[in-house]
C-alpha cells in the first residue's frame, strides 16, 4: 500500500469518527436546545393593599405599644388565610387589632414557574403610641 493510500485511509477514519461524534452529540440534545419558557424565576408575595390596623384608643392613653408577629398563608388569590399570632405584643388588644386588620389585606401571590402558589408569610405589625394623646384620655387622668 502506498503512503498516498495510507493518508486517504486515515482521512476516511477521521471523517467517520467525526461523523459518529456529531451524531452522538445531536442525540444527546434530544431535539434541540432547552425550552427557556419553562425557566421562569420564582417570586415572593407582594403586598398590594395593607392598611394599618386600628390603634386601640385606651392603650394610647397609657402610652402602650408593641409588635405582634403574625404567621399566615397567602393563597393563590392573594388573600391571607390561617392567620395566627406567632409572637404576642404582650397586649391582647394589640394582638387582636393586628389579626382583624390583616384579614382584609391583599397580596400578589408568590409564583413558581409563572403560576401562583400558596406561601407562608411572617409579618411583624408594630404599634407605636400616637404623638398626640387622644382627647378621651383626659378622663382617665381624673
Amino acid at each position: 500500500m502506498s503512503t498516498h493510500a495510507i493518508g486517504r485511509s486515515h482521512t476516511s477514519i477521521r471523517t467517520a469518527l467525526l461523523g459518529t461524534a456529531l451524531l452522538a452529540l445531536l442525540a444527546a440534545c434530544e431535539g434541540g436546545p432547552p425550552d427557556t419558557s419553562m425557566m421562569v424565576p420564582p417570586t415572593q408575595p407582594v403586598a398590594l393593599d395593607t392598611p394599618p390596623p386600628a390603634y386601640p384608643a385606651e392603650l394610647a392613653c397609657f402610652d402602650r405599644g408593641g409588635t405582634v408577629g403574625l404567621l399566615m398563608k397567602i393563597g393563590v388569590d392573594g388573600s391571607p388565610a390561617d392567620i395566627r399570632v406567632e409572637t404576642s405584643s404582650g397586649h391582647p388588644q394589640l394582638d387582636q387589632s393586628a389579626l382583624d386588620a390583616v384579614q382584609g389585606w391583599k397580596f400578589r401571590p408568590a409564583t413558581r414557574n409563572g403560576n401562583p402558589v400558596a406561601t407562608d408569610l411572617r409579618v411583624p405589625v408594630t404599634f407605636s403610641p400616637p404623638d398626640v394623646r387622644p382627647e378621651m384620655c383626659f378622663q382617665y387622668d381624673e
